[in-house]
């Protein structure tokens, strides 16, 4: 049967003159014919006709995880939420799916806040991933799948961490993580830890307990991520101009002696100079003068019903072959407007592990 290789593109004949495009970039499958991009759900759940006539239809409903035989409606690949599983919130406030993992989600931190002996480390621009003690699972409780000689040696126990290549790597991690077979490409990925959710004590026991672990063991692939006693804001602010001006995303902080909990909690504290949040794109804008013939601007809407071209931060690579209408991007911004318009908007990359419900507006505050 054909296939796709990664970074691979066919056109095949639609209903009208147009042909469909058909992609695979890095194990994700898509079409842009309506019935592919009209349908719900995370992109890598959805398939359509084209694709099983390309792949074969046994091959696709495996890859989006529906069952033999079934119908092969994108929505009804997504399994329903299980009664006795955990249940949390993605960050972004929305019901996460089936088998999310029970994650401590931070608040954004607020100057009255005395940060002196809390715990402060570097905010990772990666992907949150909970070790489950066999494999990584993302905040929706999707897998990733990792191959077996990246997860050598981690423990049997649950760790919260992030995959992380480095610092403005994010859609590069993304790319390599969201792929299902595995591959040389985790090479370059890095599983760094910052907790042990089922670990019953304070933060400075759950420390010892995976440091430990971590020491012992020594995975290839993993390390513990490190953390420092911040003695005030001086500090604060010191490190957090030091690690933008290496181009991190910001710092966290931990409330000395808390517990594990699930949900957001203000134990754990983000802090960030820009703001940033989710939208969902909704149109293509053509690019004129150095961009005529490709993308000039995603059009795109905040859960509010905002809506705004963001342009700022594409890639070459973004223009030429831009995200999929449907698709949920991040952006950074500065500050919003009186009409809630996010000024000074740049495009920071595709966004796989949210879900997407519309009403909320964005915060005027560091947002993850």
């Amino acid at each position: 049967m054909p296939d796709l290789a990664d970074g691979d593109s066919v056109e095949v004949k639609g209903s009208g003159a147009k042909p469909y495009v058909l992609k695979n970039v890095g194990g994700v499958y898509s079409c842009s014919c309506p019935a592919w991009r009209n349908a719900g759900g995370p992109i890598d759940r959805r398939t359509c006709k084209h694709l099983k006539a390309l792949r074969g239809e046994a091959v696709e409903l495996a890859r989006i995880g529906a069952p033999a035989g079934a119908a092969g409606a994108p929505k009804s690949a997504v399994p329903k939420a299980s009664k006795a599983g955990p249940k949390t919130s993605s960050e972004d406030g929305d019901e996460a799916g089936e088998q999310a993992p029970p994650l401590l989600l931070a608040h954004v931190y607020e100057p009255d806040v005395d940060p002196t002996g809390w715990w402060m480390s570097e905010k990772l621009d990666g992907v949150r991933a909970y070790w489950d003690g066999k494999r990584f699972v993302s905040r929706l409780g999707n897998v990733y799948h990792a191959p077996e000689w990246f997860t050598a040696g981690l423990p049997e126990f649950t760790l919260d961490g992030e995959l992380w290549q480095g610092r403005k790597a994010f859609q590069r991690t993304v790319s390599v993580v969201r792929r299902q077979d595995g591959g040389d490409a985790w090479r370059q990925i890095r599983f760094l830890v910052f907790d042990a959710p089922g670990h019953e004590g304070d933060f400075e026991a759950r420390m010892r307990h995976y440091h430990g672990e971590l020491e012992r063991r020594r995975p290839a692939f993993a390390s513990a991520h490190a953390h420092e006693i911040c003695t005030g804001a001086a500090h604060l602010q010191r490190e957090l101009m030091r690690v933008e001006a290496l181009g991190g995303e910001g710092l966290m902080l931990r409330r000395p002696g808390s517990r594990y909990e699930v949900g957001r909690s203000h134990t754990l504290l983000k802090v960030k100079t820009f703001h940033d949040d989710e939208a969902r794109v909704v149109g293509h804008q053509a690019g004129t003068g150095k961009h005529k013939g490709r993308l000039g601007a995603l059009l795109v809407e905040l859960r509010n019903g905002t809506r705004f071209a963001l342009g700022t931060g594409l890639s070459d690579a973004d223009r030429k072959d831009p995200p999929v209408v449907g698709t949920i991007v991040t952006f950074r911004y500065q500050e919003l407007s009186d009409g809630g318009v996010p000024r000074f908007p740049s495009f920071v990359g595709v966004r796989h592990d949210v879900a997407w419900t519309p009403g909320s507006a964005p915060a005027q505050k560091a947002s993850r």
